[in-house]
Parts: structure tokens; C-alpha cells; sequence
């Protein structure tokens, strides 16, 4: 059976039983919050329980690193609808320690996506446009430094309110602890 079929046959079981009774709730966060994390599995149920949060407390999104790399990228504009749509007050950035994003190595997935069938034409390509692939890929050294960078990239957007408390923290995937990095109602308090 595929992985489709599998989820497929799952989901039928689960409507039909009503498992989703349990999870129902409305499009606003409970919590006024937005985390930005992750894709990291060992976080997928560890972060909102390490946060106390539930089913309907928060808006989570999840990117390679926990990383905001662009002020006008699918991210940001997500940020903003979060605030300005779904009445969501504050912003979490949170990465955390042993990232996969901190030893991605651009050249080698760049060679795997050719070993997968992407011509190296397009790979040339998308250079002559302009665009550097490898710079694109490459994660970051420091993780530290990328959740300071991230929140950065947030508080100073320019559609961003002065009011709204930018955090940055680390969570470990193996305990759950949260390490404080950037806090937002501090540097809202020196401004």
C-alpha cells in the first residue's frame, strides 16, 4: 500500500468516527501568538508541549532552521496576516540546537538534485538569472546568531507594529528546555 493510500484509508477511519471533534476550534489563536520553528521532526509534538500550548493557542510555522530569511517572502507575509487577520500579538522565533540547516552542505544538494534528474542546464540557468543557488541553499553556522538575524528580519520589516514583541529562542530537541536568546518586551521596552 502507498503512503497515500495509507493516509487516505486512515483519514476515512478518522471522519467517520469523529476523531476530529476533539480538535475543533476557530481560526484564531487562543494564545495571540505566532511560532515561527522548525520542520524539524523531533519538534513536530515536543514544542507545543514544551510551550503549553494546544490544539487552537497558536499559529506554527515551520521552515528549514526556523530561519526569515527574506522581509518579503511567503514567511513574512504569513507574519502579517498572523497579526494584522488572525489577532495574533506577539511573534516566537524558534530554532533549535543539532539543525540539520547548520551543516547543509549547498554543493552537495545541489548534486543530489542533479543525481535525481534536475538538468545541471537548469541549475546554469537559474545562475545566468541571477540567482545563486548555492548561496539560496546554504543554512547557517551559528544558531545563535540565525535567531537573532531572524527576529531582526521581523522587527524591523517595515509593515511590522512597534507594539508587537519580537522572541527568540532555542528549544533542545532532546529535552524540550527553552533557552531565551531575544527578548522581545525588553528590546520593545529600549526603544
Amino acid at each position: 500500500m502507498s503512503l497515500l493510500n495509507e493516509i487516505l484509508e486512515f483519514n476515512e477511519q478518522f471522519v467517520e468516527e469523529g476523531e476530529y471533534v476533539k480538535y475543533t476550534t476557530d481560526k484564531y489563536p487562543e494564545k495571540r501568538m505566532v511560532i515561527i520553528s522548525c520542520m524539524d521532526t523531533r519538534l513536530v509534538e515536543l514544542l507545543p508541549k514544551s510551550m503549553n500550548v494546544k490544539n487552537g493557542d497558536v499559529k506554527i510555522l515551520k521552515t528549514a532552521g526556523a530561519i526569515v530569511s527574506h522581509p518579503f517572502g511567503s514567511v513574512m507575509r504569513s507574519i502579517l496576516v498572523a497579526i494584522y487577520e488572525l489577532k495574533a500579538d506577539e511573534v516566537f522565533v524558534i530554532p533549535h540546537h543539532d539543525c540539520g540547516m547548520a551543516s547543509v552542505d549547498a554543493d552537495s544538494v545541489v548534486e543530489k538534485m542533479i543525481d535525481r534528474d534536475i538538468p545541471k542546464s537548469t541549475i546554469d540557468t537559474l545562475g545566468a538569472a541571477g540567482i545563486d543557488i548555492r548561496s539560496w541553499l546554504r543554512g547557517f553556522d551559528d544558531v545563535y546568531e540565525s535567531v537573532k538575524k531572524s527576529v531582526e528580519v521581523i522587527k524591523g520589516h517595515p509593515l511590522i507594529p512597534k507594539n508587537i514583541p519580537v522572541h527568540g529562542l532555542i528549544i533542545s530537541p532532546d529535552t524540550g528546555k527553552l533557552e531565551l536568546i531575544v527578548d522581545g518586551y525588553a528590546v520593545e521596552e529600549n526603544q
